[in-house]
C-alpha cells in the first residue's frame, strides 16, 4: 500500500495497492492530464531520485521553499514567521529529513494554509511531520484527495490564524480560493501571499486572474470585480505569488489597476481590433 502522487499536479492520494486510474484534480477542466498519459510516483521514489528542497530568506522572517529539479506544477511554498507563530503557506510534494531539520531550526511549522487544490500536494505528510493543522476553505472540501484529522475546514470570508496572519477567501480560480495577509511583513507595510488566486504578470507592475491558467480560461468580469473589492481594504504593499514572482512596491494599487484593465479587456473597452 503506497500513497501515490500524481506526476502532473503533484497531489498525493491515500495509500493503495495500485496507482489510481485517474487524478481527479488533473481530469478537471482547470488542470490537464499530461499528453504522455497519467503517471504516478511516490515520495520514497522521489527521495531515491535525489530531489531536494532549497530554502532561502526573501525578506526578514519570510522564507521561500522550492523543489529541485522542477516537479509537477513547480510552485513555491513559503514559511512566514509571525508573532510566535510559523505559518507554511501552500505546500510542496517533496519532503525529506533535511527539509524538516532546517525548518525546525527556524522554529518549525505551527499551521499550514492552502490557497487552492492545485497545491495540496503531500500536505498530510507535512502536517504529520510538524504536528501542524491544515487550513482549507470548506468551499474546496470536495477536492481533498487524502483526508486527515489534521485538516481543518474553515468557513466565511476571513480567518485570523494568529496576530498579524489572516486568511481571506477571494474565490475566482476556485470557489474557496484564499490568500493570506501578513500585516507585519515588508517592515510593517503588509504582505499578501496569493498562490495564483492573484497571479503576478511578467511585468511585475501588474497581476492577473484566471479560472484556468494552463487552459487559458478567463474569469468573468463580475468575479474579478468582486475579488478586487474584497482585496481593496487589505493593507499590503508587497505581493508574492506561487512562482516566486513579486510585486515589490505598491502591490495593492497594482491589484486594483490590473482588475480594471482585465474587466475592460473582457468588455472590449480596452483595445480595438
Amino acid at each position: 500500500m503506497k500513497p501515490y502522487i500524481c506526476s502532473t499536479c503533484g497531489v498525493q492520494y491515500p495509500p493503495t495497492e495500485h496507482p489510481p486510474e485517474i487524478c481527479t484534480i488533473c481530469t478537471e477542466e482547470r488542470q490537464y492530464v499530461s499528453p504522455q498519459g497519467q503517471s504516478w510516483i511516490t515520495l520514497q521514489e522521489m527521495r531515491e531520485r535525489n530531489f531536494k528542497n532549497t530554502i532561502q530568506e526573501d525578506e526578514p522572517r519570510l522564507y521561500s521553499i522550492h523543489t529541485k529539479p522542477a516537479f509537477a506544477i513547480s510552485q513555491t511554498a513559503y514559511l512566514v514567521q509571525g508573532h510566535h507563530f510559523n505559518l507554511m503557506w501552500d505546500c510542496l510534494s517533496y519532503l525529506d529529513h533535511d527539509t524538516i531539520a532546517y525548518l525546525k531550526q527556524l522554529g518549525g511549522i505551527d499551521a499550514i494554509a492552502l490557497s487552492h487544490p492545485h497545491y495540496y500536494s503531500t500536505q498530510v505528510e507535512w502536517a504529520e511531520a510538524f504536528e501542524a493543522p491544515i487550513y482549507i476553505h470548506e468551499d474546496d472540501k470536495e477536492w481533498v484527495t487524502r483526508s486527515s484529522p489534521m485538516i481543518k475546514f474553515w468557513s466565511g470570508e476571513t480567518l485570523e490564524l494568529s496576530d498579524g496572519l489572516t486568511l481571506y477567501r477571494l474565490g475566482g480560480h476556485y470557489k474557496g480560493g484564499a490568500v493570506v495577509h501578513w500585516s507585519q511583513g515588508n517592515e510593517g507595510k503588509g504582505v499578501l501571499l496569493t498562490g495564483d488566486i492573484i497571479q503576478v504578470a511578467a511585468d511585475r507592475n501588474w497581476v492577473s486572474f484566471m479560472y484556468s491558467y494552463p487552459n487559458l480560461i478567463p474569469l468573468p468580469a463580475s468575479t474579478v470585480e468582486r475579488m478586487a473589492s474584497t482585496a481593496e481594504p487589505i493593507p499590503f504593499n508587497r505581493l508574492y505569488n506561487a512562482f516566486h514572482r513579486v510585486v515589490a512596491e505598491n502591490a495593492s494599487q497594482s491589484v486594483q489597476r490590473s482588475a480594471k484593465r482585465y474587466i475592460k479587456a473582457l468588455k472590449g473597452e480596452w483595445f480595438s481590433t
